[in-house]
């Protein structure tokens, strides 16, 4: 392992969304208020889905995670397309790098801003409605195990990405409709049956009902599952990149 170039990309990474905070940061964060403001002012005492939760409080975690996991994809595959883009790729490409260190690298600094915009959504949030924290490590970890596995998807669609369209597609079509679904705004429990299975096989709802669980010690899964599901999904995410990134694919050629 070349520590040395590892952290220096990293910190190149996160140097890069941190000169335009008010983008990566602050915005992601006034959107999830917006979120929290409409519907939990509208839904507020209408609805209850964990006995003695507010609506309010159960819908934070979901929008944290969500916040989470859409600006960990955004890093990875906004940088990549771009450095495709503007032909500035060569410059990762020539250095003495190796495929696991360029996605260390790139995933870190994913985490980072994932983290970053959460911790911003949470803090403020906390003036609108107080939220337990129930096990701060599962919290952590599925922060960490969410914001990992949309950097990672973020790489393979910015590898796969040859203009920027694309890029917003892949949003549009596949990380927002999931995300949505996903049980950030409700509970499977109140879904029909066949909606309520079919919300089982989308992996987004493990890391936002594990989330949860975190913060109220109830959920609509087992915690466990849900840890296992995000494990294998990283593993099998970080094999694909590192492949990816060894072949060169649709990076050299750029």
């Amino acid at each position: 392992m070349n520590g040395l170039a590892t952290y220096t990309l990293f910190k190149k990474e996160v140097k890069r969304w941190r000169k335009v905070w008010l983008q990566t940061v602050l915005a992601p964060v006034v959107t999830a208020l917006l979120y929290l403001a409409v519907f939990g002012h509208v839904l507020e005492g209408r609805v209850e889905i964990f006995p003695g939760i507010s609506y309010a409080a159960f819908l934070i975690p979901g929008l944290l995670m969500m916040s989470v996991i859409q600006n960990a994809f955004a890093n990875t595959s906004s940088s990549l397309i771009q450095s495709k883009v503007m032909g500035s790729i060569i410059f990762v490409l020539l250095p003495p790098f190796s495929a696991l260190e360029m996605f260390l690298a790139f995933i870190g600094a994913a985490v980072m801003r994932g983290l970053a915009v959460g911790v911003g959504v949470f803090l403020i949030a906390l003036f609108y409605v107080k939220v337990p924290i129930d096990n701060f490590l599962v919290v952590l970890g599925f922060a960490l195990l969410g914001s990992y596995v949309m950097g990672a998807l973020g790489l393979i669609a910015g590898m796969w990405a040859e203009k920027f369209d694309q890029i917003a597609a892949f949003q549009s079509f596949l990380i927002v409709p999931l995300t949505f679904l996903s049980g950030v705004f409700y509970s499977i429990n109140s879904l029909p049956p066949f909606w309520a299975y079919l919300s089982k096989f989308n992996p987004f709802f493990y890391m936002i009902d594990g989330f949860r669980y975190g913060f109220f010690g109830q959920s609509d899964q087992p915690v466990l599952f849900s840890f296992v599901v995000m494990l294998a999904a990283a593993l099998l995410l970080t094999l694909v990149c590192v492949r990816m990134l060894a072949v060169g694919y649709k990076l050299r050629d750029a």
